[in-house]
């Protein structure tokens, strides 16, 4: 028989495997705290090209070519886009390796990371 009391579910057993007697398991569930996101954004700046800034999106973000557009738009207008939305080792990897790949092939295109709000 088994049983659900407050989260914590209760297992009758037929016996207790160290005495061998009947018992009672008791097994608790904790819930997991879903980790804080962070966004990635890209910022704008007056030398990369809209076509580097697709590509940069499409390549690191997984964006199709209309998603990419669209926020390489927000980028150019607004001044700072949202590229995704991650948990912070992958957000702050990401970043990292669209910085990098920027200065590489000879662009000041920038990206950070910041915290969603809850």
């Amino acid at each position: 028989m088994n049983a659900k009391v407050g989260g914590i579910e209760i297992v009758m057993t037929d016996n207790n495997e160290k005495s061998g007697e009947p018992g009672i398991a008791i097994a608790e569930k904790t819930k997991v705290k879903k980790p804080p996101m962070y966004k990635v954004l890209m910022h704008n700046d007056d030398y990369s090209t809209m076509e580097f800034v697709i590509h940069v999106l499409m390549k690191f973000f997984s964006k199709t070519y209309e998603e990419a557009h669209a926020i390489m738009l927000q980028v150019h207008n607004d001044g700072i886009g949202i590229c995704g939305i991650y948990t912070h080792e992958v957000a702050e990897s990401k970043s990292h390796k669209v910085n990098r790949y920027s200065r590489g092939k000879g662009h000041p295109l920038k990206s950070s990371i910041e915290p969603c709000e809850s």
